[in-house]
């Protein structure tokens, strides 16, 4: 089954799992131990996350690409759902202030915004190929109810993070299939105040702008966390000061295994660790826009630049929050932090894209194929 997907994807994001797995390890184990008597409580229960995201990955890659072109999109409807479930009493579960977690079955829990970032472009390339489909039987307003409402549905958890980055996807796209200039700059134009307006309006988040530009003003509070992220780069130096032995991760810095794992990654690698890892989402955001520019049909193109674009945004955002170039978001690091909502979805997404460049290779060595009439 493994030799009709792309090998060099398809290693990369298995490279990424594999330091996930041994990042949470690491980052994880005292904390663990203090918390739950069990040093290998979030590593367990990671490796078990990754072999079922490796299970979903090889069903979305060998599932008709045909099926995800006609169905793809209610994946939309689902995480939709999911995240008003979350605000439901009883229902959600809230965890640092936000509600944005289900129970499950197993003590597990399922955080559906990962699941409607990722799906938004399954979203944005159905509505781009049957425009005629969803508006006729729709209509307008029933599409920005279908788009919309969920995105408000996140703002009321809240999860500014996601909401951004589906909002930064969606400009990207449109720019990406041709949406005119004066729509773009007056787009912007709408979404600078409003975003000012989303920030300020929440003293928290006022909180962290402010902690950003001035983190030592408050060394003790709001600029700890970039503190002591900052604080573990400098100790790794060039190599690090190897595997396991980072001391940020002893209570100084918090969320280690989740948001700031690449602070702990930078203490106990180095420099190149970090370069090493950034590399490979590099080159996972690479090969995407390569399938993406080799793609035929619309809908394909359109979702595979959406994958990547969406993958590109939440590495660039974290590791831009680690490092201090952006104001604190409490938004994973693609498959090298704990939890098992992101790397499920992630792997589904690029479960996706191979299917995709699957068929791409197919069609670019059948001649007939390749003069079957796009969607």
């Amino acid at each position: 089954m493994l030799k009709h997907l792309s090998s060099p994807l398809l290693l990369a994001v298995l490279a990424l799992m594999g330091v996930g797995v041994v990042q949470v390890y690491s980052s994880s184990y005292i904390f663990a131990t203090e918390s739950f008597g069990n040093g290998l409580f979030f590593f367990e229960r990671q490796l078990l996350f990754a072999l079922l995201a490796f299970t979903v990955l090889m069903v979305a890659a060998q599932i008709p690409i045909q099926w995800i072109e006609k169905y793809g999109w209610g994946l939309w409807l689902i995480a939709g759902l999911g995240v008003a479930l979350t605000l439901v009493p009883g229902l959600g579960v809230r965890v640092g202030g936000a509600v944005r977690w289900l129970d499950l079955p197993f003590g597990q829990r399922f955080e559906p915004s990962e699941l409607l970032k990722l799906s938004f472009s399954l979203l944005f390339a159905s509505l781009l190929v049957r425009q005629e489909n969803f508006l006729g039987r729709l209509k307008w307003p029933a599409v920005m109810v279908l788009v919309f409402a969920p995105m408000v549905l996140l703002l009321r958890q809240p999860d500014f993070g996601s909401f951004a980055i589906i909002t930064a996807v969606a400009v990207s796209l449109l720019f990406a299939f041709g949406l005119k200039w004066r729509y773009i700059t007056t787009a912007f134009l709408v979404m600078i105040p409003t975003f000012y307006y989303l920030v300020m309006m929440k003293p928290y988040r006022k909180a962290r702008v402010i902690a950003y530009l001035d983190p030592w003003a408050n060394p003790e509070t709001k600029g700890f966390q970039v503190i002591q992220s900052m604080l573990s780069f400098s100790s790794g130096g060039p190599t690090g000061v190897g595997l396991g032995q980072g001391q940020g991760k002893l209570f100084f810095l918090p969320e280690a295994h989740t948001d700031f794992t690449m602070a702990v990654l930078g203490e106990e690698l180095g420099f190149m660790g970090v370069l090493m890892v950034l590399a490979l989402y590099g080159f996972i955001v690479l090969r995407g826009f390569q399938i993406a520019l080799r793609c035929e049909k619309p809908f394909r193109k359109a979702l595979a630049l959406g994958i990547s674009v969406t993958f590109a945004l939440s590495v660039f955002i974290n590791a831009g929050v680690v490092m201090g170039l952006l104001p604190t978001k409490g938004l994973t690091l693609p498959f090298l932090s704990y939890g098992g909502s992101s790397l499920v979805t992630l792997c589904l997404m690029f479960g996706i894209l191979l299917n995709i460049e699957k068929s791409i290779s197919r069609q670019e060595q059948n001649p007939f194929l390749r003069k079957t009439p796009s969607l």
